[in-house]
């Protein structure tokens, strides 16, 4: 369905549009790695919210274990529980739907998880995950799920409390807030552009350093209740209603600006 949408947008668009469109998407090699770089060094002086992505990776006996056969992550009779760390999480539309978005770099067995639960059409309006809006007593759950090589099984640890959502999935204890999701569409490929309406189909993509990202866009279907961490610190307990950031290359919160008199 989607994609008809941006063929019929693509049909749709002005010539002159097209051509600026085509225009934005194709900058030479060395404008792209400027651009790039200077994008970088800015967003480093920016905020930016950071969140925890969980859900059930369908059970796939091939993928369940690590390269020493080591079980990867927490498993139930349905498949196992991952989680994964985002730093690009975003609120993009209030009306007339709540929508989200973020990216993930690819492969990524989260994006693939995702993926394979919009192509289950038993219950369109079930939820696929749970996004986890982290609290500033909480940047160890932000390196536990973006550091699969130091921490495979985060789910695991007892210092990582959760419960489940109406569908199963895990929901992190002690966050900011907690949110339910169902996925509009399969993931959008940001390394090749050719789905942007007015992108001419045998246009060439650049190469990316060997990386590239997908964006997935979901609908907000709850605001979950979030349990308390037993046993936090009272230290902790202040922490929990301030919001996690990342900023100049380490985890930060948000203060008051100091009003003038």
């Amino acid at each position: 369905m989607l994609s008809t949408c941006l063929a019929s947008g693509r049909r749709n668009l002005p010539r002159r549009s097209q051509e600026y469109v085509r225009c934005i998407a194709t900058p030479s090699t060395a404008d792209t790695e400027h651009t790039r770089e200077q994008l970088r060094q800015l967003l480093r002086e920016t905020a930016q919210s950071v969140a925890v992505v969980t859900t059930l990776v369908p059970s796939d006996p091939r993928a369940d274990t690590n390269d020493d056969g080591c079980e990867k992550f927490r498993a139930n009779a349905q498949g196992v529980y991952h989680g994964a760390t985002l730093s690009s999480f975003t609120s993009i539309a209030l009306d007339p739907l709540p929508l989200v978005a973020f990216s993930l770099r690819i492969p990524s067995r989260m994006a693939t998880a995702l993926n394979t639960h919009v192509n289950n059409l038993s219950n369109t309006n079930a939820a696929h995950m749970v996004i986890n809006i982290l609290s500033a007593a909480q940047p160890d759950l932000a390196l536990k799920f973006s550091r699969p090589d130091l921490h495979p099984r985060p789910l695991e640890d007892s210092d990582v409390q959760w419960s489940r959502s109406e569908e199963g999935f895990p929901i992190l204890s002690g966050t900011l807030g907690a949110l339910s999701c169902t996925l509009i569409s399969r993931s959008l490929p940001l390394g090749d552009l050719r789905w942007v309406p007015g992108r001419h189909p045998s246009e060439q993509t650049e190469e990316c350093g060997g990386f590239t990202s997908e964006l997935f866009i979901a609908r907000v279907s709850r605001v979950e209740r979030v349990p308390r961490v037993e046993g936090q610190t009272e230290e902790n307990d202040r922490l929990r209603t301030l919001p996690l950031l990342y900023h100049r290359r380490k985890y930060a919160t948000s203060c008051d600006i100091p009003s003038k008199s």
